[in-house]
């Protein structure tokens, strides 16, 4: 009777399996690059004159990914959704507009659910586009444009269980919407926009005036303010700091903790020192529109953890370190 298979057997024949999975969809994914050709360019063009929206649809594995297609469009600047076929017969069909294109994703090329779409989106003139594994398949003849996702092998040993094949079709989908974002000149901020929960959002779009402490809350003191009136506005706005203005509240200077303790090291009278004798002149400064990651920047260059917020030479706000953290910003 032969000894049943240690841990360490185990472990070598799981971590084989895991490899040789990996290395197939690699392979895949690969291949893809070679068939980036003039279809894929009328495919993207058909998506680009398109006036309405990418209507993703797919059955069984093909439907999650043409979920996830449809999601990756849609964040990316091309307006898309998710339509289950099997929904659309009864009654979904009426998502579809004139203006839409739909992208149809099936291996087999020959899913009943979509075959069954053809004749109606030909009566409503919309364009088929097809991710196929069998370009030579009724789903793809029915096509616009065909992206060839077919692949020599799956993964599972068995060469049953979609694997390869959805990850190439996956990786199109992504090659796809990359293309379109390009074309469409998408940036940063778009993609934020439509991210506006996310941490990029809060980055790219949080403007100083956002987050910035306004009226009351902004110390500041004039120029023949005594020292000691200053060190109590410092304390009373808890900011560590205060600005120095003039009488129309144009910023002469600042004044923090580190300018305090350089004053003691002078051996500076507290008690009769005036502020514009303490002051720091030239200080740093941000509009209230600029973007508050730049603040951060400007905080994390210069090594200062509060900026007076300037509009033309008026101070109209100040925040810390601390209005950017509790932003998300930082």
């Amino acid at each position: 009777m032969s000894e049943p298979p240690t841990r360490a057997t185990d472990s070598r024949l799981l971590l084989a399996a895991a490899r040789r999975a990996l290395g197939i969809e690699a392979q895949a994914v690969v291949a893809l690059q070679s068939r980036l050709d003039e279809r894929f360019v009328a495919a993207c063009a058909v998506c680009l004159d398109c006036q309405g929206r990418v209507v993703v649809t797919g059955i069984g594995k093909s439907g999650h990914v043409a979920r996830k297609i449809a999601a990756t469009l849609a964040s990316t600047g091309t307006p898309a959704f998710f339509l289950h076929p099997a929904e659309a017969s009864h009654g979904d069909l009426g998502m579809i507009t004139r203006i839409d294109v739909v992208l149809a994703v099936s291996n087999s090329g020959e899913t009943p659910e979509l075959l069954l779409l053809v004749p109606h989106l030909k009566r409503l003139g919309v364009p088929l586009l097809t991710m196929t594994g069998a370009p030579s398949s009724n789903l793809a003849d029915a096509a616009a444009a065909v992206l060839d996702v077919s692949v020599p092998e799956e993964a599972c040993p068995l060469n049953l269980a979609p694997t390869a094949s959805t990850t190439a079709a996956l990786a199109m989908g992504d090659a796809l919407a990359v293309a379109l974002l390009e074309a469409r000149g998408f940036t940063a901020v778009d993609f934020a926009r439509s991210h506006p929960g996310g941490a990029l959002a809060r980055r790219v779009l949080t403007r100083v005036e956002d987050i910035m402490r306004r009226g009351a809350d902004v110390p500041r003191v004039l120029p023949h303010t005594p020292l000691v009136e200053g060190l109590a506005e410092m304390s009373r706005k808890g900011l560590g700091m205060t600005v120095i203005v003039d009488g129309a509240d144009r910023v002469q200077g600042v004044f923090t903790d580190g300018d305090l303790r350089r004053a003691l090291d002078r051996r500076i009278d507290v008690e009769r020192a005036l502020m514009r004798e303490v002051m720091t002149v030239g200080c740093k400064s941000i509009a209230p529109r600029e973007l508050a990651a730049e603040g951060a920047h400007l905080m994390e260059m210069h090594r200062i953890t509060t900026l007076p917020v300037v509009d033309g030479a008026k101070l109209v706000g100040v925040f810390n370190v601390h209005d950017l953290l509790r932003a998300g910003v930082m």
